[in-house]
Order: structure tokens, then sequence, then C-alpha cells
């Protein structure tokens, strides 16, 4: 892997953004419909993605393996890096650690949000229509949703400020001008982003979302 670390690098950046940060978007707007339409539209909003063709391999070609090698490399590169925001006082530097360790606490939050959901579907220990009651059951307990609204601004930071990097390492963004307007629009794409995750994990916690779990139980209990 030393050897050939540029095109692993390079490879790890784009994963990053194609086809991880198209996820990050797209599961951001699906659970903003919990926010704007309630249970109704979060379930219509997961039943539409999980109606789509051959989803089945999308998600494991287009989301969990490019998620396993960009974080297991990621989680590499973190170990071989020297995080040296402390000698260092500039932005640049404090992003260069931030982004490693946001991306480490990414990882962990993802895999166990994958578990917390699409595994338990899997398992047949809960439906779609019913992930909306599992979210409210997340987001009623203070522990859990500090936990997850930690992860999630993880997780947008990671990608916001990876989307700059990855401009930058790509050749796209070149000079110190581009550099700044980018960070500018990363920055903003990060405030939007987190703000759709957050107003959700919120809306999750409300009494419609009570009352969906309530007769989610209801159903489980007479079947």
């Amino acid at each position: 892997m030393n050897g050939n670390s540029y095109y692993w690098r390079k490879l790890h950046s784009l994963l990053g953004v194609i086809p991880l940060g198209g996820f990050i978007i797209v599961h951001a707007l699906a659970n903003f419909q919990a926010y704007e339409r309630g249970p109704e539209g979060f379930t219509k909003a997961v039943s539409f993605i999980n109606d789509l063709p051959i989803v089945t391999l999308l998600e494991i070609f287009g989301i969990y393996l490019p998620i396993l090698f960009h974080g297991i490399y990621g989680l590499y590169m973190a170990y071989q890096s020297n995080l040296n925001s402390g000698r260092f006082q500039y932005g640049r530097n404090w992003a260069f650690t931030m982004q490693r360790i946001t991306g480490v606490i990414t990882f962990i939050f993802i895999f166990w949000h994958v578990f917390e959901t699409r595994v338990q579907v899997a398992l047949g220990n809960v439906t779609h229509e019913e992930l909306g009651s599992t979210m409210h059951d997340i987001a009623t307990s203070p522990a859990l949703f500090i936990l997850y609204l930690i992860g999630i601004l993880a997780a947008v930071f990671h990608f916001s400020n990876g989307l700059w990097a990855f401009l930058v390492s790509w050749g796209i963004t070149v000079s110190p001008k581009a550099q700044k307007v980018s960070a500018n629009i990363c920055m903003v794409i990060f405030v939007l982003v987190s703000a759709l995750f957050i107003l959700s994990l919120i809306a999750f916690s409300g009494d419609e979302f009570k009352e969906a779990a309530s007769a989610a139980l209801a159903l489980t209990n007479i079947g």
C-alpha cells in the first residue's frame, strides 16, 4: 500500500465525495421528510428509496463497500498522521486534525446507525415502516440523542471539509482565492446539511412519532 499511496489516497478522496457524499445528502433529505411531512412523509421517503431497482446492489457497491474502504483506509491515514494543530495555530491545521478525529467518530457512528436500522430490518426485527418508531426511541433518549448529535456533526463536517480537500487535491481549486471561495461554500454545506439532520432528529422525538411508535407496538402485540 505504501508504494501506491498516491493512488490509494486519490481513490479514498474520490469515494468520500462520490458516492458517499451523495449518500449523506440523500440521507439528509430523506430524513428531513420527518420534519417537513411527519411520519407519513418519512415512511414514503424510506419506501421510495427501498423500492428503487436493484437497491441491494446499489447499497453494497454504492454505500457499504465504499464506506469500508474509505473508513478503513482513513483510519490507517489517521494512524500515520502527525496531528500538529497544537504546534501550528492555523485554521487549516486544525481542520486537518478535526478531519482525522471526525473520521474515526463517523466510522463508528455509521456502523452503529446501520446496525440500529438497516441490520435490524434485514434480521426481521423491524420493518421499513417501523423505522420512524426506531428513530423515535433513539431521539427520546437524552444520552442517545447527544451521541447521535455528535455523530451527525462529525459526519457532516468530515464530508464538508473532505470536499474542500478533494477540490484541492484533484486540482479543481488551485489558487488561494479559489480555495477560499470553496472553503466558504463547504462551510455553507456543513451548516445546511447539519440543519437538515438536526431538525429531523428533533422531529423524531415529537408527539407524531410517539403516536406512530405506539400504533406500531399495538400492531406487533396483536400479531
